[in-house]
């Protein structure tokens, strides 16, 4: 059985575009409010069906922390029809959005009081905003953080402004590395996980939030479950393949697991034995 919210959740409800700004050649980022200035009501790692009228829906990240209160912030890659028409949408345009769906990051259960290793990839970094935001609002509730942050390339680097002042806050280690560099690139260049043997970890104190492309997550278990790290203190966010965000169509299933529902964000250990899961 899955709890559902209490309004109807077929049903969107209107909100607003307040501010629109490309973050890349093909990212572009959203801060919405709902129509009657309600916060969203979402946990770190929740997501929304976003509909555009007469084009459909998608299932989109939250960005932001609860926190903001009264708006919340997505990123949208171009990809199709209802994303393509969404980047088209000027400030002060309504769109439905249906939601907050899905599972979120244990921000408050398992992940208060420890060490934190957060790993996120390419658009990977879009969801877990939302639970870099809250550990950060609250910092004296957690231990030790790390963020590792990788992309394709410089040019896909995602919040610009906001990685720097993570990279200046005390107790935080941000480490971050690009695939392919360019002539304007002084940092590591290098997938995600050569950066891993300069974190320390505990079998104990740590737990790993990975969020990113398909592949990442593979090479990025088995360092870590090398070094020790038990699965159950792995949390990751699998967001591909979701469309209804209600369990109803089967598209995200992975096996018995539905994304959307059971998921996005899943414990580790559930997912280990589960074929195709990563």
């Amino acid at each position: 059985m899955h709890d559902h919210p209490t309004h109807d959740i077929y049903l969107p409800k209107s909100a607003t575009i307040v501010r629109s700004e490309p973050m890349t050649a093909f990212d572009r980022y959203f801060e919405v409010q709902l129509q009657d200035k309600s916060p969203l009501g979402h946990m770190p790692g929740q997501f929304v069906g976003v509909s555009v009228p007469g084009i459909g829906e998608a299932p989109i990240s939250i960005s932001s922390s609860p926190d903001t209160g009264g708006t919340f912030e997505m990123v949208v890659r171009k990809v199709g029809r209802l994303t393509e028409a969404l980047h088209a949408l000027p400030v002060g345009a309504a769109i439905g959005i249906r939601g907050p769906l899905g599972t979120a990051f244990p921000v408050e259960s398992e992940l208060k009081g420890k060490d934190l290793l957060i790993i996120c990839g390419g658009l990977g970094l879009v969801p877990v905003r939302s639970a870099i935001q809250y550990v950060l609002n609250r910092r004296q509730e957690y231990g030790d953080i790390t963020i590792i942050y990788g992309s394709r390339a410089p040019a896909d680097r995602l919040f610009l402004d906001e990685i720097e002042s993570w990279r200046a806050t005390e107790g935080v280690n941000y480490l971050e590395t690009v695939d392919r560099g360019d002539e304007t690139w002084k940092g590591h260049v290098g997938v995600i996980t050569t950066l891993l043997p300069q974190v320390p970890v505990s079998s104990g104190a740590t737990r790993i939030i990975i969020c990113g492309p398909p592949i990442m997550y593979k090479f990025v278990i088995t360092g870590l479950t090398a070094r020790g790290i038990p699965l159950e203190h792995i949390f990751v966010s699998l967001e591909r393949r979701m469309k209804c965000g209600v369990g109803k169509c089967g598209h995200c299933q992975i096996n018995g697991l539905y994304a959307c529902i059971d998921g996005p964000v899943f414990n580790y250990a559930v997912l280990a034995d589960v074929q195709e899961a990563i």
